[in-house]
């Protein structure tokens, strides 16, 4: 699994777990939908730590919790592209 879609399916639990929207999220952090829709689709090659980071704040989490999952220990889970 590609470190971006483990990104991608962290936030959509995190969303679902805090029952907000996506469109929610983009709202309180200001960010561009297009530029959600890239880090969420399957499409997307990397992740850029900043928008991570902006993302874990507008969850209103520390970024220890963030990555405190899972889906981030598998021993498939590419780190390269």
């Amino acid at each position: 699994m590609k470190l971006s879609t483990a990104v991608a399916m962290r936030i959509s639990d995190i969303l679902r777990e805090k029952n907000l929207s996506q469109y929610r999220l983009e709202r309180n952090i200001a960010m561009p939908h297009n530029t959600m829709k890239t880090l969420m689709s399957e499409r997307n090659r990397s992740v850029n730590l900043r928008t991570v980071m902006q993302i874990i704040k507008g969850l209103d989490m520390t970024t220890a919790e963030f990555f405190d999952d899972p889906i981030f220990e598998r021993d498939d889970l590419e780190l390269y592209e």
